[in-house]
């Protein structure tokens, strides 16, 4: 198994990596192979398998009262992870957040993972639950991904939260963390969140992965900026194409992202589903040749579990 970073520093050429939002709770794991298949004509390095906290959802009792109730709506990053390496030789990146889980619960996740062989890591905050306007961490948990990456490097050096355990066996993850090209929606400005940002990497993180963006502008100013504070580890954009029309919508509500008003344009213009499809996976292609002309290691492309457009653009691209 291979390391993120040790990827990145030995590639002559850039490459495509993909990202895999696991199935429902319920579904066939042929679902999750199904989506994974198309992509391995590509021969990704490494494929990012993102984790999702559970829902809280507020149920009406008889007498009027509601009963707060907690959800897992999708399998666990083990079971998903032990899943793909039955079947597909490929590295895998699981994703672990803050929220949801405690210090001791964390560190046990990451025990998992590293038993599992697993050697990369990409550390998250992840998002606040639904009712919530802004994250709130677990008791004893964490409230920023920096200190989840101080604790995986502590791991790394056989430093558990149990005082007791002597000369623990080391692990020897790789961790990746998130930037954000248009600033997280809760950094006061741009200059504080590449601040943020520079945290996690002090913390000990090997490289950084963005948020989705439509204008490459975006990333090459973001990219200056992180130069500009010290921040060399590499830098990989990440990208979404737009699929449908209600995407103009949802997309900027649910990830704080802009979208150029000449793709906006465009997409309304668009005259059936098929067209507003067409639109989109031409507008990422561009955005691809565009960011390989300019030099980057690798894209990295949101999936969300649907492969034929990431397909068609990773053809024409690379």
């Amino acid at each position: 198994m291979s390391k993120v970073i040790d990827i990145l520093n030995s590639k002559s050429s850039p490459f495509a990596t993909f990202e895999l939002v696991p199935p429902l709770k319920g579904s066939d794991v042929e679902k999750l192979y199904g989506s994974i298949e198309p992509l391995m004509q590509f021969c990704p390095p490494y494929i990012n398998v993102t984790c999702h906290r559970d829902e809280v959802e507020y149920c009406l009792n008889e007498d009027g009262t509601y009963t707060r109730m907690t959800l897992s709506k999708r399998p666990g990053t083990i079971a998903i992870v032990a899943a793909i390496k039955m079947k597909f030789e490929v590295d895998i990146v699981p994703h672990v957040i803050c929220g949801g889980a405690s210090r001791t619960m964390t560190e046990s996740e990451l025990i998992d993972l590293h038993f599992l062989g697993i050697h990369n890591i990409m550390a998250l905050r992840g998002d606040a639950v639904t009712g919530q306007r802004y994250f709130q961490p677990e008791p004893d948990g964490f409230a920023h991904a920096s200190e989840l990456v101080g604790m995986i490097q502590q791991l790394n050096r056989g430093q558990y939260l149990d005082p007791t355990v002597r000369n623990g066996l080391s692990t020897d993850f790789c961790v990746g963390v998130a930037g954000y090209p248009e600033k997280h929606y809760e950094a006061a400005n741009m200059e504080s969140d590449i601040q943020n940002l520079k945290r996690k990497v002090e913390a000990g993180a090997d490289y950084i992965i963005t948020q989705m963006f439509f204008d490459n502008q975006r990333f090459y100013d973001f990219v200056r900026q992180c130069r500009e504070a010290g921040i060399t580890v590499p830098i990989i954009p990440g990208l979404k194409p737009i699929s449908t029309l209600r995407q103009i919508d949802l997309l900027p509500r649910s990830f704080h992202i802009d979208i150029p008003q000449e793709l906006v344009s465009e997409l309304r213009r668009a005259q059936s589903p098929e067209a507003v499809y067409q639109v989109g996976t031409e507008w990422c292609t561009e955005q691809s040749r565009d960011l390989l002309a300019h030099g980057v290691p690798a894209i990295h492309y949101y999936t969300m579990a649907k492969t034929n457009n990431i397909c068609q653009i990773v053809n024409k691209s690379f």
